[in-house]
């Protein structure tokens, strides 16, 4: 999944579950998103967090 795609989905997953999501680079490599509140692995790992709360 390219940066963009993950960027999206996880955009559409704050919105329609409201709650803040991760962007994390996965140990082989690829990009995955999850929400924060789920992530438990290395925090210099994540590339962005899409909160639908923050201003």
């Amino acid at each position: 999944m390219s940066f963009n795609d993950a960027h999206a989905f996880a955009f559409s997953l704050a919105i329609s579950l409201m709650a803040a999501i991760v962007i994390f680079r996965a140990g082989d490599g690829t990009l995955s998103v999850i929400p924060a509140s789920e992530y438990d692995g290395d925090e210099t790992e994540i590339l962005c967090e899409i909160d639908p709360f923050a201003r």
